[in-house]
């Protein structure tokens, strides 16, 4: 990621700060839609603006999927949907000419009865796969009749990969060639793939684990730290499965080893689209 787009996503970060503490962050007065940070945002245009946006070329929205999930007793239940959110605005930036949907906070996370997967622990909220896959479709309808050409799918979490997947396929065949759905799961492979290699390199293998730990809590840290309990977490003993954290060790965790993986999603979906998108002219 280049300077200019780490500062941006920066910015970003704050704006979702701002949001949730009253419009203030950094001792500054602002809201969400203020400034740079609101101009990719579908959310933040009103109907007129998205239909000029639209007519001069703007083609392209990006759909980020997040989930709400415990993350262990020091990261908030947020975090796929801040971090899906940030990243999804600071692409949107430097592929251009497009806007970024409502992040989707209601995902599958395990059964309710029995209660299973993050359904165990509460601050979960789950929804049957049926249901987030006719949410992502009728969403990515919406978009198509209103004259956006590309549909980009990406999410924050492993557990609805194959439903994002599954919606992409269908509705490819269904618009035949007339608008797309990119899916890039990539974006999320890289953490567990890539991100987790470079942790490992830097020495941090044993720390590295499956949620909740090193990655995932560095991951946070990079993109806004007012959801990782910090404090708390470098007095605490090793976590583990029981208080919903899975393999490793967080409380080493930086944004600074965050940033290394942030890079790699933004990079990956940038490069995606941007391939995507000259061979779709």
């Amino acid at each position: 990621m280049s300077k200019s787009s780490f500062l941006r996503l920066g910015f970003v970060a704050l704006s979702v700060l701002a949001a949730s503490t009253g419009g203030k962050a950094m001792g500054q007065d602002g809201a969400h839609c203020a400034g740079v940070p609101g101009t990719v945002e579908f959310a933040c245009h009103t109907w007129t603006e998205i239909a000029a946006d639209v007519k001069s070329g703007t083609t392209t929205v990006i759909i980020p999927v997040g989930g709400t999930e415990q993350s262990g007793p020091y990261i908030a239940v947020g975090k796929h949907d801040v971090r899906a959110q940030v990243l999804a605005d600071t692409i949107a930036r430097d592929v251009g000419h497009a806007l970024v949907a409502p992040v989707v906070a209601y995902v599958p996370e395990g059964s309710t009865s029995p209660r299973t997967s993050h359904m165990r622990f509460p601050g979960t909220i789950s929804v049957p796969p049926s249901v987030f896959e006719g949410l992502l479709r009728a969403a990515a309808e919406s978009f198509r009749v209103q004259g956006f050409t590309t549909v980009v799918l990406i999410g924050d979490h492993g557990g609805y990969q194959a439903s994002m997947a599954h919606v992409a396929g269908e509705l490819n065949r269904a618009w035949k060639g007339q608008a797309h759905v990119l899916y890039i799961r990539d974006y999320y492979e890289v953490v567990p793939t890539r991100y987790a290699d470079a942790l490992r390199a830097q020495g941090h293998g044993s720390e590295v684990g499956l949620h909740a730990e090193l990655s995932d809590t560095s991951l946070m840290l990079a993109v806004d730290p007012s959801l990782v309990r910090q404090e708390a977490l470098r007095a605490a003993p090793k976590p583990g499965t029981a208080e919903g954290v899975y393999g490793g060790d967080p409380r080493r965790a930086t944004a600074e080893l965050g940033q290394i993986g942030t890079n790699m999603q933004v990079q990956t979906a940038v490069a995606a689209i941007q391939s995507f998108n000259r061979s779709h002219p």
